[in-house]
């Protein structure tokens, strides 16, 4: 009797321990599209529930007002979500039709059409990289704000939107950490704005052969327009926004004017218009050491060793020697008005009191204030970021905070 010959079916059916039972492996890592994809279709879902588009009645539909607000001014993602657009959110838009050519050059992220470069098995194209990771530890380290915490906020986002509209403010490219990355300034990234609100920073210093390396690190109090903030390390934040984001500039105010002039980047004509100092007496008055957090905050136009170095014959130092604590050099702006402000900004704390040295010499201190080095340093910062007219000193609690009709 002749052997029957087994047909494809008999062998796939003749599979007892399952060899040949497959399943499709999925990933759980989505991609910037579908996160965006994702991002886009809680708008649809709104709109689906309630009827209208998300307003800024409360935190939540601000969050997504805010998004969907982004979604239309940016070309490119409106391209990727016109085909989720069950509502016409997003107008018109043009999307090109690829050729053939466009379809075999677009092959960059998978290599399906290169026969050569993907044969090596040591090369690991398609697991998820430091940088995605590093994004995705970004968001997931955000928490939400309490509502009402959030509305002096959602006022700051609603008015640098106004002035980005109306021309004051423009989003220009973020290149520089340390020379972009200031508390106070607002940024862009994946289409959410964001505000530095504050920064506790210090300078690192490593070892490395070719000599020591110097870098700016700490945490930050980062807000969010969709409610949320984070406390990310400055670096990684400045890394994000270099991947990902945009800068906001400052606004052209009068009032900044009055206080900044030629404020741009450094160029070979800038000129250095003197120095804001800040110094500690080393008097050993009764008066004076019992002072806690006592600073002078001065200006110089030209050096300021040289200014200070008779500090013991003149009255203005308390005739007494002083620390220098600080000698921030400022360029293309008006050194003694930023002084100016600054003793303005402080002037609840300014020390107020008349007594006799040893030497039986009346004094009566200007220019003295009881605060803490760490807040004028702060206070400093906010001013040359043209920040400081969002902000007052709170003497009681004795930090700077964001001005109640903000």
């Amino acid at each position: 009797m002749a052997k029957k010959k087994l047909t494809i079916d008999d062998i796939f059916n003749d599979d007892d321990f399952g060899l040949l039972n497959s399943k499709v492996k999925t990933s759980t890592i989505k991609t910037d599209e579908e996160r965006l994809i994702d991002s886009f279709e809680e708008i649809n879902v709104f709109i689906d529930k309630n009827e209208r588009e998300p307003n800024k009645s409360s935190m939540s539909e601000y969050g997504l007002m805010a998004k969907l607000k982004n979604f239309r001014e940016n070309e490119d993602q409106k391209k990727i979500l016109k085909p989720y657009d069950r509502h016409n959110l997003l107008g018109h838009v043009e999307i090109e039709k690829q050729s053939i050519d466009d379809i075999l050059n677009d092959d960059d992220e998978f290599g399906l059409l290169d026969s050569d470069k993907d044969l090596d098995i040591f090369k690991f194209k398609h697991t998820p990289k430091p940088e995605d990771r590093a994004e995705t530890d970004f968001v997931a380290q955000r928490k939400p704000m309490k509502e009402k915490e959030f509305e002096k906020y959602e006022k700051l986002f609603l008015q640098v939107h106004k002035e980005i509209k109306a021309g004051r403010r423009k989003i220009k490219p973020f290149k520089n950490i340390e020379k972009n990355l200031h508390v106070g300034d607002f940024y862009l990234m994946n289409g959410i704005m964001l505000y530095l609100e504050s920064a506790n920073l210090k300078k690192e210093e490593w070892e490395q052969k070719s000599g020591n390396r110097t870098r700016i690190e700490g945490r930050t109090r980062t807000v969010f327009e969709n409610g949320t903030y984070s406390n990310m390390l400055y670096r990684s934040l400045g890394k994000q926004i270099q991947k990902d984001g945009k800068l906001i500039t400052n606004t052209s105010q009068k009032i900044e004017q009055d206080l900044f002039v030629n404020s741009g980047s450094l160029k070979e004509e800038d000129e250095l218009t003197g120095y804001i100092y800040v110094l500690q007496s080393k008097s050993k008055h009764p008066e004076i050491t019992s002072i806690k957090n006592l600073y002078k905050i001065g200006f110089a136009k030209d050096s300021v060793e040289d200014r200070i170095k008779n500090a013991k014959n003149e009255a203005t130092y308390l005739f007494a020697d002083v620390y220098l604590r600080l000698k921030q050099g400022i360029v293309n702006r008006r050194a003694d008005v930023l002084e100016n402000l600054l003793h303005r900004f402080f002037a609840k704390a300014c020390l107020d009191v008349e007594f006799e040295n040893e030497k039986g010499q009346r004094i009566n201190p200007r220019e003295w204030f009881v605060v803490p080095f760490k807040v004028i340093e702060e206070a400093i910062q906010l001013i040359i970021n043209e920040n400081i007219i969002h902000y007052e000193y709170d003497i009681d609690l004795q930090k700077i905070k964001l001005k109640s009709n903000n």
